[in-house]
């Protein structure tokens, strides 16, 4: 426990970094509610939406109906689950009625109450700055003619404040050339400021044909104006280099030395670099840089600095030397969405091509619902990586997972499954057997879907594994040919032995009269297999 408390919160963070995260565990989000546990990078997506949507639905009925939750049960007080105050209180014209539009976030009711007030008094600078950051953050009008620039004309005054509003919002919107106008005036009363230049940085890739001006304009002023830069305002400078073409290359590194002099760099600064100087469609084989940008990285802690700090290549040491970063104390929070997550699919398929089975399985159940949610193709590696290293064993518990994230109604990858079990026959009478269960599971959940259709090679492998443990009877496997159209025409002998080794001569007439009514070459053999092999009756 800290000694001394550097905020709330930091006992709660010192007890939390004693906890590892649990790789079987679904993400935070879905453990209130295990049905909604999504199996799936589609179920993901739909049960996010969902939630969301009805936490959305809650809030606002709870909002518009105020009155019908008045209890307060939570102690201390948590204002997210109360009421929110939507309603305007105060209706005379005073600048607290101004205040508390601004505050409510009521864009038209604020401007028309800004509006009455200067008809009979004046509005405190402070208040003012609300208005025009209220107003260009949700641009109320066209950006090229808004209120924000009509009661910026009002002011008889006009601060560094009011400029970094309205031109930061012009670029916000869309309005470049009108934000670079405006700072040109604002440049003429001498006023400067270092997130006006951070925006202008940001959009000059939009206004100018040069490459050089589109940076080294503003970069002269902010030196001659001794606005020291932040780290938004480098990390700007090498958005705008990525698209500047082959002068991006020496200017970027150049500029990231700037940012390490200083000691400002984070994640987003990494990635524009990597922009720069990696591209997957003309260097997919250079990936030295990569290299040396996480080892640079290594060991380190990030937090969010910048909104775009939230990697494609084939080394899988690289990959291992990413993972590694993002379990650094609470790296993990700057994955970004389930999409961008989406690269331990690629991490994945690494593993399977070029590691050792007991790692891949290693890495599976480490990632495996928490991080990834493998597709078809996911599973298929892993079928094809358990085959390279002689695990078929595994392969009824691999189905379980197919089960699971709800792919059994894939027949291509059902089929692959089933293929490898019945590719060869194995000396473990325990292994045939948990393949036969498996097949009939397989066929249980066939039998569920009837819009799947059975392809005659997953039949075949169906009926090889139950004749191998002996468990065709179990498994009604004629009744399957009939319903299903498809007969195995390679397995028919086999099938007619084990109707001999059970003395069944009426499953072995049904075999043959199945066996005509589909025309196959082998009837005639089968046929005389029967009269041969089994007392028939007359009837028969």
């Amino acid at each position: 426990i800290p000694r001394k408390k550097t905020s709330r919160e930091a006992v709660l963070e010192t007890l939390a970094s004693t906890v590892s995260r649990d790789p079987t565990a679904y993400p935070y989000q879905f453990q209130d509610d295990p049905y909604l546990s999504p199996r799936t990078s589609t179920e993901f997506k739909l049960f996010s939406l969902s939630q969301e949507s009805g936490r959305s639905a809650a809030k606002y009925i709870v909002n518009n109906n105020p009155k019908l939750f008045t209890k307060d049960f939570a102690e201390p007080h948590i204002p997210c689950l109360m009421p929110e105050t939507v309603s305007l209180r105060l209706e005379e014209v005073s600048e607290e009625a101004l205040k508390e539009r601004i505050t409510l976030r009521k864009v038209t009711a604020a401007v028309d109450m800004y509006d009455q007030l200067l008809q009979a008094t004046t509005v405190s600078m402070e208040t003012t700055h609300s208005l025009l950051d209220l107003i260009c953050l949700y641009s109320d009008r066209d950006p090229e003619n808004n209120n924000a620039e009509r009661i910026f004309n009002l002011l008889p005054e006009r601060d560094t404040r009011c400029y970094s509003a309205l031109i930061r919002g012009m670029v916000k919107h869309g309005a470049y050339a009108k934000a670079f106008s405006m700072y040109t005036d604002m440049l003429n009363n001498r006023l400067t400021d270092v997130h006006i230049f951070n925006a202008l940085i940001s959009a000059a890739p939009d206004v100018r044909d040069k490459f050089n001006e589109r940076w080294d304009e503003l970069l002269n002023q902010m030196n001659q104006q001794k606005v020291r830069p932040n780290l938004l305002t480098f990390n700007s400078v090498l958005k705008a280099l990525r698209r500047c073409g082959f002068l991006a290359k020496t200017q970027a590194l150049h500029t990231l030395n700037e940012m390490k002099a200083l000691g400002i760099p984070s994640l987003a600064s990494y990635d524009h670099i990597l922009a720069v100087f990696y591209k997957s469609s003309s260097a997919q084989n250079n990936t030295d840089l990569l290299q040396e940008v996480i080892a640079e990285l290594e060991g380190c802690i990030f937090t969010c600095q910048d909104p775009d700090d939230c990697l494609d290549s084939k080394d899988l040491e690289l990959g291992y030397k990413i993972q590694s970063l993002v379990d650094v104390g609470r790296n993990w929070r700057l994955l970004g969405d389930s999409f961008q997550q989406s690269i331990y699919g690629r991490f994945f398929n690494l593993l399977c091509m070029m590691e050792h089975i007991d790692v891949v399985l290693k890495w599976y159940k480490q990632i495996i619902p928490s991080l990834y949610y493998p597709n078809p193709q996911g599973m298929r590696d892993l079928l094809q990586a358990l085959d390279t290293d002689s695990r078929l064993d595994l392969l009824p518990s691999i189905w379980k997972d197919i089960k699971t994230l709800g792919h059994d109604n894939k027949p291509d990858l059902v089929e692959e499954l089933l293929g490898l079990m019945a590719r060869e026959k194995h000396s473990s009478e325990q292994v045939q057997e948990s393949f036969a269960a498996c097949a009939l599971d397989v066929k249980s959940v066939f039998d569920l879907k009837p819009s799947i259709e059975w392809s005659a090679a997953s039949l075949s492998h169906i009926t090889t594994l139950l004749l191998r443990a002996n468990k065709t009877r179990q498994a009604e496997m004629l009744q399957l040919f009939k319903s299903r159209n498809r007969v195995p025409e390679g397995l028919l002998n086999n099938f007619l032995s084990v109707c001999h080794s059970d003395g069944d001569s009426q499953k072995a007439v049904q075999l043959v009269q199945l066996s005509a009514a589909f025309c196959l070459p082998t009837t005639w053999r089968l046929a005389k297999r029967a009269l041969a092999e089994f007392d028939l009756t007359e009837e028969q």
